[in-house]
């Protein structure tokens, strides 16, 4: 049986649209397919991890405005493994405690929360786009530090990393142990690993930016070795009933780069050591590339991804409409979608969907019920 067919049923859904029927991921059940990717807000102005009330407020939004599942943004499992230092982390227990505030309001508005554990590599300490004017590696007299990547080879406009020694690898997939441990503390339902968007794990992954030739490079299943020993690692943390996501990127957009068939390959090889689901994206690895963007560009990647690998998938970039994502999981092409701009846009998205789709949207907050279209009859 393969992991989409062990995905639980959509038990009372009735009739209702695929895009809004609960689906069960081991010991959970998410009340639809609407999910919040993790969308970067470089907002930790006091830079010490900790998020705060712009990152409830955001995160909870979504959650009142019936989303599935909300994953907070990319957290670093240590200081160094920050994209910037405006970023938030969970590599102690004040940041743990902190987001405890956070999965607490989600939960009470019914959706499930995740987290999303990263280290950024040799994207590491850059100023954040929400410091206007600056662009780059932000420089140790401004608060940047070292990089760490597999190999001493820089990101186009960024400095040069250090290539991490065995005993760095070994502390990298330790800090992400521990970040799951304190992600469980904080009351997360999901925990999924970042191995997109050119960041470390997805930096092992590519042949372009690992260039090592020990046990962590090289052939396929070498430079997969990272990704799969934090999958063991955080499995073995968070037990067995709470759900593992991974984010791949599927292509780097680039010859002789990271592509579409191993990330099938390398996600079957993750299922089996106890991830359950695949958040698939693209690209980020490479600056300069041609990628074709345009409406549900990277989704056939994840139907790609998932019917190769026989692994549950969301499919995510440029799904904008209710009508397009409900064709994306009735079809069978993904199980799940991620809206990302579309939800900064309106975090009221899934109760729009809903309407779209004819729903009951039986997700709508109570302090908002009498503002429901069918009540004051008139359209969205």
């Amino acid at each position: 049986m393969s992991a989409r067919e062990q995905l639980g049923p959509s038990a009372g859904a009735g009739d209702a649209p695929a895009l809004l029927r609960p689906l069960t991921i081991r010991g959970l059940t998410i009340r639809n397919r609407v999910w919040v990717p993790p969308l970067c807000q470089y907002s930790v102005t006091e830079r010490n991890g900790v998020p705060h009330d712009w990152h409830l407020v955001h995160l909870g939004a979504m959650a009142a405005g019936g989303a599935g599942l909300v994953i907070a943004e990319a957290t670093a499992v240590s200081p160094e493994g920050r994209i910037s230092d405006y970023d938030t982390g969970l590599w102690n227990d004040e940041q743990a405690e902190a987001w405890a505030r956070v999965t607490r309001f989600l939960r009470s508005q019914g959706a499930a929360s995740g987290i999303q554990l990263a280290h950024a590599g040799r994207k590491a300490s850059v100023w954040p786009e929400t410091v206007g004017g600056r662009s780059g590696s932000q420089p140790p007299d401004d608060g940047g530090w070292q990089t760490w990547a597999p190999s001493a080879v820089a990101f186009d406009g960024l400095r040069e990393p250090v290539a991490l020694s065995e005993t760095g690898i070994l502390s990298v997939i330790g800090d992400f142990r521990a970040a799951a441990r304190r992600a469980v503390a904080a009351g997360f339902d999901v925990v999924e690993v970042h191995a997109a968007h050119g960041y470390l794990v997805h930096q092992f992954l590519s042949p372009l930016s690992n260039l090592r030739d020990d046990r962590w490079g090289g052939n396929l299943e070498n430079r997969a070795r990272l990704l799969l020993e934090i999958v063991r690692a955080v499995r073995a943390e968070i037990g067995e009933r709470m759900p593992l996501f991974v984010r791949f990127s599927a292509t780097d957009w680039a010859p002789g780069g990271w592509d579409e068939a191993q990330t099938a390959t390398v996600a079957g090889w993750a299922a089996e050591e106890g991830a359950d689901f695949f958040d698939i994206s693209t690209g980020g690895l490479v600056r300069e590339v041609r990628i074709p963007v345009g409406p549900g560009y990277q989704a056939a990647h994840a139907e790609f991804v998932g019917s190769r690998a026989g692994v549950s998938v969301s499919a995510v970039g440029r799904i904008t409409s209710p009508e397009q994502a409900e064709q994306l999981v009735a079809s069978g092409a993904a199980d799940a979608v991620m809206f990302g701009k579309a939800m900064m846009r309106d975090p009221h998205f899934a109760l729009r969907a809903a309407y779209a789709l004819g729903a009951d949207a039986t997700m709508w907050p109570v302090q908002y019920l009498r503002a429901r279209p069918e009540v004051n009859d008139h359209e969205w």
